[in-house]
């Protein structure tokens, strides 16, 4: 007989108790958050008909990291890469219907082939939250104060991230009117821009130079100008009236009026899929063991419009778990995370049945409670209980059936005392008000 490996599908994880854990404690933070604003929970398939991303998620996506194939009704549908497109066909579909501005959100798994590596899966959840139906500059303002704050609840300080902007607008501005590139052109430099950050100067004026061609020394000094902007006060003065620069000052002023604090412009920032109409941002790590982009967002004003609707101007942003889980554990920001179970059962002689009893009765009062119904020895059930992580012991034998009495061990503390029922249910709901009280503190 074959043997089959243990090990999940490349590019995709197993999640453990313990993973799953930090999974439900990021994605409840998440879920705090949005909702603090005003977001309300979809939830979308997970396949959608191909054409869906070949339309406006760029080639690369729709073309070489989806994975794509025909259904049996002999329709090619992909498993999604984005969210997006699907919520851009919800609002579509009740357009009409919908309170503006619709404020959305949903946590769900995606999948892309691509190469797998530190941060990058093919297999990732990710929250999606969107505001539908503001033209405005406020919107653009609110997402990034939300990535803020949702940076901030997890306990972050301004020092260990900085958040980078730009506006598709401005790019296009400086592509066709002060770097002088034809449409063809523009879009190699806006994806060679998109790439700067991932090979080298030499490698990064090689390929300027052959974008420019002819205009190869004045392009040049022209990019270098432009990479090294910092503000957008110091844009050159052909760029400082564009309608992507104004725009950028106005949500500048409203980000500084919101405390908000590491915000910075980035003449680089790119953002790599098509269908951005403006402000794009990207929040990025500072420590140097994992400085990189962890999540981003931006404006893409056209993609309702796709759906056979009128247009809805809509901006929104998609924080990735792996990334933030990789965040919090550089900075050590991670909690210790419980498991759910409060009490472990522990049979002494051969007292299952009434310790199943006692399970029973204490789970008629709200406690979590595993009983081992092994049968195994004590030394190898309270091994299992260890490793399960369980906070609480109790110890059933066929004395305390009689006396109603336990023993009740607390793990942490290696204390024991025996206990009658209602006085076990006391103390793990102490316990469960002491853990109450630290989650309250970590969303102050």
């Amino acid at each position: 007989m074959t043997t089959l490996s243990s090990q999940p599908y490349k590019g995709t994880r197993d999640y453990y108790p313990e993973d799953k854990r930090v999974q439900n404690y990021i994605f409840s933070t998440w879920r705090q958050v949005v909702e603090r604003y005003g977001y309300q929970e979809y939830g979308a398939p997970l396949l959608e008909p191909l054409e869906v991303y070949t339309a406006k998620s760029g080639q690369e996506l729709a073309d070489e990291q989806t994975y794509s194939f025909t259904d049996r009704g002999d329709r090619t549908v992909a498993i999604r890469p984005e969210m997006t497109p699907s919520v851009s066909r919800m609002v579509a579909a009740r357009r009409q219907e919908l309170g503006y501005p619709a404020r959305l959100y949903s946590i769900a798994n995606f999948m892309r082939y691509e190469r797998p590596q530190r941060g990058r899966e093919r297999e990732f959840w990710q929250l999606n939250a969107d505001v539908f139906g503001v033209e405005g500059v406020l919107a653009d303002a609110e997402v990034i104060e939300l990535a803020n704050e949702i940076m901030t609840t997890f306990g972050a300080t301004s020092d260990m991230y900085t958040i980078r902007i730009n506006n598709r607008k401005l790019i296009k501005a400086m592509m066709s009117d002060y770097l002088g590139l034809g449409e063809e052109d523009a879009l190699k430099m806006t994806k060679l821009f998109d790439r700067k950050a991932k090979i080298s100067q030499e490698d990064f004026d090689t390929q300027a130079a052959a974008i420019f061609g002819d205009a190869t020394a004045d392009g040049l000094q022209r990019v270098q100008q432009v990479v090294s902007i910092d503000t957008i006060d110091n844009l050159p003065q052909a760029l400082r009236d564009t309608e992507g620069a104004v725009e950028l000052a106005v949500l500048f002023s409203y980000l500084q009026a919101a405390g908000i604090k590491g915000v910075r412009f980035d003449a680089t920032l790119m953002r790599g899929l098509d269908y951005y109409t403006g402000m794009v941002f990207e929040v990025f790590d500072l420590h140097p063991d994992n400085n990189r982009s962890m999540f981003g967002g931006g404006r893409y004003d056209g993609l309702v419009g796709m759906f056979g609707a009128d247009p809805v101007p809509t901006v929104g942003f998609a924080p990735g778990l792996t990334t933030t889980e990789l965040f919090l554990r550089t900075h050590s920001l991670l909690p210790q995370l419980q498991t759910a179970t409060e009490v472990g059962v522990v049979v002494v002689d051969d007292s299952t049945l009434g310790a199943l009893s006692v399970a029973r009765q204490l789970r008629s009062e709200g406690v979590n409670v595993d009983v081992d119904i092994s049968g195994r020895k004590l030394d190898k059930q309270l091994k299992g209980m260890l490793k399960k992580q369980v906070p609480f012991l109790v110890f059933v034998g066929a004395d305390e059936i009689v006396s109603e009495v336990y023993p009740f061990k607390d793990i942490s503390s290696a204390s024991e005392e025996k206990l009658s029922l209602e006085r076990i249910v006391a103390k793990v709901k102490d316990y469960r008000r002491r853990l109450s009280a630290q989650d309250d503190d970590l969303f102050i």
